[in-house]
């Protein structure tokens, strides 16, 4: 039997394991997939990325004629697969702590006794430094980022680029044009003439003050709310860096890998495949 040990699998001479998941599992889960019609999304999926591994393995060393499996086979694989509820509460404080859910995360620790790898209490500071950049308060978000570490932006140029440039196009965003151009000058342009690519997003963003319409503007996706959200998490990622933790979560990394296996075994073999990731639904193959 396949056992899960946080994303490695390994074999063990198990017979028909049980997978648990208790409450404060199913809890924290809805949080990003949702327990939907009895469903434990999380382990369903988890649990189909190591049985399409293993079933291409199988595959590899049969005859290259496209092999059918059926629902029961498929399912009972699913059932044959041990997961330790340890692993998948790892994931699920990993997601909840990258992705700033403190009171989530708080709750999840006391309710499955799953410790994170950071104080939550910070969780706290960087929202706080991501919801100014999304608000437009840029300056503010630089004196946040600046308590909790310094050196983030001292030893990032990029990242302090882009929040000067996202502070001008505040400025723009607001009509005021003589502090945008005098901003400009005076903190973005020595920069621009020591980096290039630098340069160049000056010049783009500059060229916003060239058009009444900005709906007309070539560049004038700068002052869409996708541009705050951009720069806010170029932040939110620099500081979980700046806290030894990974700036993205591992479960959106789980599910590039099943689609992946999917992918590859679908050349392969007919089978109940996932076509809905938010459900986990086994839809059965077209033959």
């Amino acid at each position: 039997m396949l056992e899960i040990d946080y994303l490695t699998p390994k074999t063990y001479g198990l017979s028909n394991p049980t997978i648990n998941v208790d409450s404060s599992m199913r809890l924290a889960v809805s949080e990003f997939w949702g327990d939907i019609n009895g469903v434990d999304v999380g382990r369903i999926l988890m649990s189909l990325f190591w049985i399409v591994i293993r079933q291409l393995a199988e595959i590899e060393a049969m005859a290259t004629s496209k092999k059918v499996i059926t629902r029961e086979e498929w399912e009972k694989k699913l059932n044959d697969v041990k997961i330790r509820k340890e692993d998948m509460n790892k994931l699920v404080m990993n997601f909840l702590v990258t992705e700033g859910y403190v009171d989530a995360a708080e709750k999840f620790r006391k309710e499955s006794g799953t410790e994170p790898d950071i104080d939550l209490a910070t969780i706290t500071d960087r929202m706080a430094v991501k919801k100014a950049v999304q608000s437009g308060n840029v300056e503010d978000a630089i004196e946040k980022v600046n308590d909790l570490n310094p050196e983030i932006l001292d030893t990032n140029p990029q990242l302090f680029f882009h929040l000067q440039q996202q502070r001008l196009i505040e400025l723009i965003r607001n009509g005021k044009v003589e502090e945008a151009l005098e901003f400009a000058q005076e903190e973005l342009a020595p920069r621009g003439e020591e980096n290039q690519s630098f340069l160049e997003e000056l010049e783009r963003t500059v060229a916003l003050l060239a058009f009444e319409d900005v709906t007309n503007c070539p560049v004038g996706e700068l002052l869409d709310i996708s541009q705050r959200l951009k720069t806010a998490s170029e932040v939110n990622a620099a500081i979980l860096t700046s806290q030894s933790h990974e700036k993205d979560p591992k479960l959106p990394s789980l599910l590039k890998m099943l689609i992946w296996a999917q992918n590859q075994l679908d050349e392969k073999a007919a089978y109940p495949r996932i076509n809905d990731l938010s459900t986990a639904m086994l839809e059965d193959p077209a033959v």
